[in-house]
């Protein structure tokens, strides 16, 4: 599996344990985010997270800001993608499992390194449950 991370200042390191924790279960990561310490732009590095799911380069993708929202806001801006801000690990199963997200939105400031590596390990477990739930995520996509 390939997973693309990205996050703006807000989700440095964050999104540096999410690495080391993914790595460290054999997980291969692209690092498409910011490592620096002044305040960046988020849309610079998410929409680089969401082309790579989009265009297939990555399985799924991992990104951070500090509420979760901005991010989520801006990776779904690319067709093929399903981001979904999660809080908790039953929202991340329930975003794979019922909304077949292939991106999960982390809020860096409300959680815990504890809590982030619950949120994916949920994701990447769950599955997409289809049935009356792919109708829906068929209709996601304005026509």
């Amino acid at each position: 599996m390939l997973i693309s991370l990205g996050n703006d200042h807000a989700g440095v390191e964050v999104k540096k344990n999410i690495e080391k924790y993914l790595n460290e279960k054999g997980i291969k990561t692209i690092n498409r985010g910011y490592d620096g310490e002044e305040s960046v732009d988020y849309p610079d590095y998410i929409h680089k997270v969401a082309e790579d799911v989009d265009e297939k380069k990555a399985e799924v993708g991992i990104i951070v800001c500090g509420s979760g929202n901005g991010a989520a806001m801006t990776a779904n801006k690319h067709q093929g993608v399903r981001a979904a801000i999660c809080w908790n690990k039953e929202t991340a199963a329930l975003a794979k499992q019922h909304n077949n997200a292939n991106i999960i939105s982390i809020p860096s400031r409300f959680l815990e390194k504890e809590e982030v590596e619950e949120i994916i390990k949920s994701f990447l477990e769950a599955r997409f449950e289809g049935g009356r739930h792919e109708r829906r995520v068929k209709k996601i996509p304005k026509q």
